[in-house]
């Protein structure tokens, strides 16, 4: 669970690549007893709040037997909120999830952007074979990789060049950041619950249980990666249910 921050504001900043993404936890109120008060209201009532103090782990079949019969309100009674910086084009496939999600992303308009960008690791496959819905990616050439890398570091240089030259004209942010492309490094806070986490994951990561495949651009797909680990760690018994039911979103 780590991030890296953007950089000092500086228009003498130096052109940075990155190759990873962060995530980090900035708070929560989620954990598998959540899931069982709300479950049992319809049942007990008032008393269900006892379940407040009680071990979740004696409930662990409950759970399981609201995702396997995707029972899906008693997910969304909790909270987290994630730190996410990632490349633009990542958010623009991450604002897509509508349904139980908030997003508040830094303003290309009220602050002068970084010159961070993204550039994929050694171990980013590069090239499709097949076409859409059965097509697959292979790791490509190490000169298909070099070519790749080094025409993406020459136009990130050169569109941020050109945008702190509008900004020293006196160009109002909102119009210069015209140049920049998706693979600009951004920044914002998102905040789900359980269930809507669950519908994101099971279409932005592959996972050898899931029922229904999905093929999930790579770099979101670490974002995935990274917020399930952290949710993971919040509500074990949720997240193993999720798994043992095909990793469908009930």
């Amino acid at each position: 669970m780590s991030t890296q921050p953007p950089p000092t504001e500086s228009a003498a900043a130096p052109v940075r690549f990155r190759d990873d993404v962060g995530v980090e936890l900035v708070k929560h109120s989620a954990s598998d007893s959540d899931v069982l008060w709300a479950a049992r209201v319809s049942t007990a009532g008032e008393q269900s709040l006892e379940e407040l103090t009680k071990d979740p782990e004696r409930s662990r079949g409950l759970i399981n037997f609201l995702m396997r019969d995707r029972h899906g309100s008693p997910f969304e009674h909790n909270s987290m909120t994630f730190f996410v910086t990632a490349p633009i084009f990542v958010f623009r496939e991450f604002m897509r999830h509508r349904v139980g999600w908030s997003y508040n992303e830094e303003s290309g308009r009220y602050r002068e952007l970084q010159p961070v960008f993204y550039v994929p690791a050694a171990d980013r496959k590069l090239v499709q074979q097949g076409r859409p819905g059965k097509y697959e990616f292979v790791e490509g050439t190490p000169e298909q990789r070099k070519a790749a890398v080094a025409a993406m570091e020459e136009s990130y240089a050169q569109s941020y060049a050109a945008y702190q030259e509008m900004l020293a004209a006196g160009v109002a942010r909102e119009v210069a950041r015209a140049t920049l492309p998706v693979g600009l490094f951004s920044s914002m806070y998102a905040t789900c619950n359980a269930r809507s986490l669950m519908h994101f994951l099971g279409l932005r990561t592959q996972h050898e249980l899931a029922r229904v495949p999905s093929f999930p651009q790579r770099e979101i797909e670490m974002v995935g990666e990274k917020m399930e680990a952290i949710w993971a760690e919040l509500m074990p018994l949720t997240h193993a249910a999720f798994n043992a039911n095909g990793r469908v979103a009930p």
